[in-house]
């Protein structure tokens, strides 16, 4: 089972729950009080870069179309990993 089926298993009958798509293995959690995913920006980076491209433009890319996209109340977390 997956991150995501766990998430929609726990919570997706109890409240509304957002998803990035294409970004399900970034996913690193779930923030039950604000209903938000939570995704690794990292994981993210790396997933656009299988795209063939360098981390600088995977990076803008997901600045100008992912991480500071608002969708509402329910708009995914994208946090920097902290190791």
């Amino acid at each position: 089972m997956t991150i995501k089926d766990t998430i929609i298993e726990r919570y997706s009958d109890e409240q509304e729950v957002t998803f990035a798509d294409g970004f399900d293995e970034a996913i690193i959690g779930f923030d039950p009080y604000s209903s938000r995913v939570v995704y690794s920006r990292e994981t993210c980076i790396y997933i656009i870069m299988q795209e063939d491209y360098s981390y600088e433009d995977a990076l803008d890319i997901l600045c100008y179309n992912t991480f500071n996209t608002d969708i509402g109340e329910h708009t995914p977390i994208f946090v920097d990993d902290i190791l």
